[in-house]
C-alpha cells in the first residue's frame, strides 16, 4: 500500500500525484492520495494532517491483515507489512513526522522537496510571507493551487507546526528522497545535511525546481527499484 500526502496548496490531483499513482496501480500496487485540505483549507494544522494519516494507516490493507483489525502495537506483524508514504514538501513533513510517531505503520518513506524545517523558528511563512505579520493578522491569504483561486489559512497552521521536528526526527525506515537543486521554497541544503546524518536515506539531488516536473519519469525509476527491494 502506498499513502501520498501533497502539500500545502495542493490537492490529491496534483500533477506528482497522478502520475505517481497511475504508475503505481499498474503494477497493482493499492494506492491512496487523501485531501488532507479538509474539511477546511483555513483551518489546516500538521496536528490534524497527522490524524487523518494515521486513521489511513490503520485501515490500509496491509496493516488490517495484520493485525485483524487490533488497535496498533509498537512492535509486532503490522511493522513488517507497514505502508508506504510518499509526501510533497508539507506532505513530506507530515509524512516524517508520522514515521516517528507510529513506526510500525510505516515500511518506508518516499520524501519529494521535503520541507523538514516547516515550522522552524526564524523561517518565512508561505510564500515568503512575514510570520509577525501573519500572527498579528491571524490569517494569512495565499494562491491554493489545488483550487485555482487565493484563500485564507490560519497562524495556527505555524503554531501548531512548531509542536513537530522534521530536522532531527529518528528515523529507522529505508528513506527515499528527491530534491531539486533549483528549489526556491524548500532549501536543498537543509535536505543534503538531513540526508547526510542518515545512513538509512538515499538522496537524489536533480536540477530541476520545487515542483520537480521535469524530473517524474527519473522519480518513478528510482522509486520503482525501491519498492522492489526488500525492507
Amino acid at each position: 500500500m502506498v499513502l501520498y500526502l501533497h502539500g500545502f496548496a495542493s490537492s490529491a490531483h496534483s500533477g506528482k500525484a497522478r502520475y505517481l499513482g497511475e504508475r503505481l496501480q499498474q503494477r497493482g500496487i493499492p494506492f491512496l492520495a487523501p485531501d488532507l485540505n479538509l474539511p477546511d483549507f483555513s483551518t489546516l494544522t500538521v496536528t490534524r494532517m497527522l490524524e487523518q494519516t494515521h486513521a489511513l494507516l490503520e485501515k490500509s490493507p496491509p496493516f488490517a491483515e495484520a493485525t485483524g483489525g487490533r488497535p496498533a502495537s509498537a512492535e509486532g506483524t503490522a511493522g513488517r507489512h507497514g505502508v508506504t508514504l510518499i509526501g510533497s514538501s508539507l506532505g513530506a513533513f507530515v509524512a516524517v513526522n508520522a514515521a516517528v510517531k507510529w513506526p510500525s505503520l510505516v515500511g518506508r518513506l518516499i520524501l519529494m522537496a521535503p520541507a523538514l524545517d516547516f515550522g522552524h523558528e526564524g523561517l518565512k511563512g508561505p510564500g515568503g510571507a512575514d510570520l509577525a505579520a501573519w500572527k498579528r493578522a491571524g490569517r494569512l491569504n495565499v494562491f491554493h493551487f489545488g483550487y485555482g483561486r487565493t484563500m485564507p489559512v490560519h497562524y495556527e497552521l505555524y503554531a501548531d507546526a512548531r509542536r513537530y521536528d522534521g530536522l532531527n526526527a529518528d528515523l529507522a525506515m529505508p528513506v527515499l528522497v528527491f530534491q531539486g537543486s533549483r528549489d526556491t521554497a524548500v532549501d536543498p541544503a537543509v535536505v543534503e545535511a538531513w540526508c547526510r546524518r542518515r545512513p538509512n536515506a538515499d538522496l537524489h539531488m536533480m536540477d530541476d525546481g520545487h515542483q520537480l516536473s521535469a524530473s517524474l519519469p527519473y522519480i518513478w525509476d528510482v522509486t520503482s527499484r525501491f519498492l522492489d527491494s526488500p525492507v
